[in-house]
């Protein structure tokens, strides 16, 4: 080697290690200011792509929305930001004329209306003025109209907007604040029952603006469906004057019922049809061929069960034939999408650990995978391939365009957007996936991920996450309020199980957890634990917490007094501590009587079998109790039966109460108090340095 060359070569090294120095590590400060994007929404001719950015100000304590534009025909070229954002703008639609944005805006009157704007227009155009706030919309094939969502009262039949507007209006005006209810549900996620329901409209908007058509008129339940739904739940066919939609019939049973039936009806609201009448299970996200002979929608089979397998049904519309499309593929479908040339269906499905895109043939039900590991937000197929949002474990959502007849989307794809560049100055933890002996000696999956900073031989303390649901996963994707990520920025290695009852890998597994909350999960975390300090030399297992959110809190008061022995403290959020109060006081009924297999004064002892309260005797790990009052799934109720117990026992601990936030802690300073206060525990207790 010359001396130029050995100096090259040194200059080299020095720059790598320069390179290496100037990253700092991804912590959950940098996590909760970056910029979020979603909502991806490509035109017909796969020329322009719409999407969402949601940044985050902190100082006002909100996340600030905007919507952007990139020309797909030039990928080098930066996406746009529009400047429709600055009055507010949301859930954008391209019209089918490909040259004009639907969106929705409070700009006019405060309350939320459609708005539209040609792409070479400055200013914007009200297309609705209505009283009520507009939830979810479809723009008609034939531009001529829109299917729209509002919340009106189901007994005002015949004028149901000006209506509910009077009666709204009534209810403000009384001094009394007293509400009389005479069913469940009273509340729901996070809000109280006002007697309202989503009902859905058509909006003429081939001529002058006319009064909105009822396509619902006193139907007693919700479309879009509450408290998530959104316009996956209907769907107009090519004619323009056909609505498919998913409801659910509330009556006195809506907390016990998992009964969504797809629906027919025309753009007059004469004529409704239930399509799916003899499943008393769920049927869900209705979508019409191009060519509209036949309609797509998923559909489980057990009545009550909120996480049974969805599958996919074809239905003839004009003969009434039905058949299951891939019967014997064991996935249950998230998203669901026509192809563009109505040969297959276009499906995301959990899949050992990732969310992965594939492709159903019709004639022959082959199921095809498109892309590989991590998880697929969001995706649109182009004349040339697919658009799609993509996440992974160490990875916020991005966008990228798949190359033209690529057999998996990933492979040469490009990335078309410059969202967050700070993530190339920043270091993730590496990750990968193992496999073990769980319960029933079955395989169980999980992932490890090592700190920021991995040194050789050095040990460091673990973060053990527990995933929610229970029926969720802890998997390759992102997630910006529980991210292992941030966990190995602050110098903690993570280890998170997907245990019996996780999604993705198959039926008969996500089963498993059914009247077992304490046991097979439990077995399947032991394993893992055993199995991962085994493996992994690099885990301080004598510098160990366990943390959980929803399931993963109840497993976290489960463990206190069934498996305490690792733990040198505790983090349980939002988790259940006494079952049988749990089973009177959570709103949707189905889950937990499904969960437990009876109802909670019919079988009481059935929830008493894991019943984390019965064993708080035993309690006595440090542990951290996290708990809101707007939560209505797990009331907070709960938490604070927590925090009494280890109080009582003298256990060190700590209450963290939201009175503003549900299930989840969505709000900026919230959201970093919850942080700052979860890593100065885990610090407190197993330190950070390696």
């Amino acid at each position: 080697m010359t001396l130029s060359t050995r100096f090259l070569s040194a200059l080299s090294l020095a720059l790598v290690v320069c390179t290496a120095t100037a990253q700092k590590p991804f912590t959950y400060q940098e996590m909760l200011m970056l910029d979020r994007i979603g909502a991806l929404n490509v035109d017909a001719t796969g020329h322009y792509a719409l999407f969402n950015v949601r940044a985050t100000d902190m100082e006002k304590n909100k996340g600030v929305s905007s919507l952007w534009l990139k020309d797909l025909s030039m990928p080098t070229t930066p996406e746009m930001r529009l400047t429709i954002s600055d009055g507010g703008a949301a859930d954008a639609q391209w019209a089918p004329d490909g040259r004009t944005i639907y969106f929705l805006s409070r700009r006019e009157g405060g309350v939320n209306n459609v708005w539209k704007i040609d792409i070479t227009a400055k200013t914007p155009e009200q297309v609705t003025r209505l009283p009520l706030d507009v939830g979810a919309y479809r723009i008609t094939p034939d531009g001529k109209g829109l299917v729209l969502s509002l919340a009106v009262f189901p007994e005002c039949m015949g004028d149901e907007i000006g209506c509910t507007v009077q009666k709204l209006a009534e209810r403000a005006a009384q001094k009394a604040s007293g509400t009389v209810y005479t069913k469940l549900f009273v509340r729901h996620w996070d809000v109280w029952a006002d007697g309202t329901r989503n009902h859905l409209f058509h909006v003429p908007l081939d001529g002058p603006l006319s009064k909105p058509v009822s396509l619902m008129p006193g139907f007693d339940g919700d479309c879009p469906t509450m408290p998530f739904g959104g316009a996956e739940d209907f769907w107009i066919a090519p004619d323009s004057r056909t609505v498919y939609f998913s409801a659910r019939t509330a009556g006195t049973t809506e907390p016990w019922s998992t009964n969504f039936d797809i629906h027919r009806v025309d753009i007059t609201g004469r004529v409704m049809t239930n399509l799916t009448e003899v499943n008393n299970a769920w049927d869900a996200h209705p979508r019409v061929s191009p060519d509209g002979t036949t309609l797509a929608y998923k559909a489980m089979k057990r009545p009550g069960f909120e996480a049974d397998r969805f599958s996919i049904l074809l239905h003839n519309i004009a003969t009434g034939a039905l058949r299951t499309l891939a019967a014997d593929w064991d996935r249950s479908v998230d998203d669901l999408q026509w192809s563009r040339d109505g040969k297959s269906l276009l499906v995301t499905a959990g899949d050992v650990g990732t969310t992965r895109l594939f492709r159903i043939d019709v004639k022959s039900g082959a199921v095809t995978a498109l892309s590989k590991g991590g998880h697929i937000d969001a995706f649109a197929e182009t004349p040339t391939g697919f658009v799609y949002l993509k996440s992974a474990l160490n990875s916020p959502s991005q966008l990228y365009a798949s190359k033209p007849k690529s057999k998996l989307i990933e492979d040469g794809a490009t990335n078309l957007t410059n969202v967050n560049p700070q993530l190339k100055t920043l270091q993730f933890g590496a990750f990968e996936q193992f496999s073990f002996a769980g319960w029933n000696n079955e395989k169980v999956y999980g992932y490890v991920v090592k700190p920021v900073g991995y040194v050789e031989g050095k040990k460091y303390p673990v973060a053990f996450l527990i995933h929610g649901g229970p029926q969720g996963s802890f998997g390759d994707g992102w997630s910006y309020r529980w991210n292992p990520e941030t966990y190995a920025g602050a110098g903690y290695a993570v280890v998170m199980i997907d245990f019996h009852g996780s999604t993705g890998y198959g039926q008969a597994f996500c089963d498993a957890i059914s009247q077992h909350w304490g046991d097979r999960p439990l077995q399947d975390l032991q394993a893992g634990w055993n199995y991962a300090l085994k493996t992994y030399p690099f885990l301080d297992g004598e510098r160990a917490a366990a943390l959980g959110a929803s399931y993963g809190g109840y497993m976290v008061n489960w463990i206190a007094g069934n498996w305490k022995a690792p733990w040198k403290c505790l983090v349980s959020h939002d988790g259940v501590f006494d079952s049988r109060s749990m089973g009177f006081t959570t709103e949707e009924l189905w889950f937990d009587e499904w969960e437990n297999g009876a109802k909670v004064f019919e079988n009481p002892a059935a929830y008493d079998t894991f019943n984390p309260m019965l064993h708080a005797k035993d309690w006595s790990v440090p542990m951290l109790v996290i708990h809101s009052d707007l939560d209505y799934r797990i009331p907070v109720e709960q938490g604070i039966g927590v925090f009494t117990a280890l109080q009582s026992k003298g256990v060190p601990s700590a209450l963290l109460r939201f009175p503003d936030e549900n299930h989840w802690v969505l709000k900026p300073q919230n959201s970093m108090l919850w942080h700052d206060t979860v890593f100065g525990w885990l610090k407190e207790y197993i330190g950070k340095e390696g």
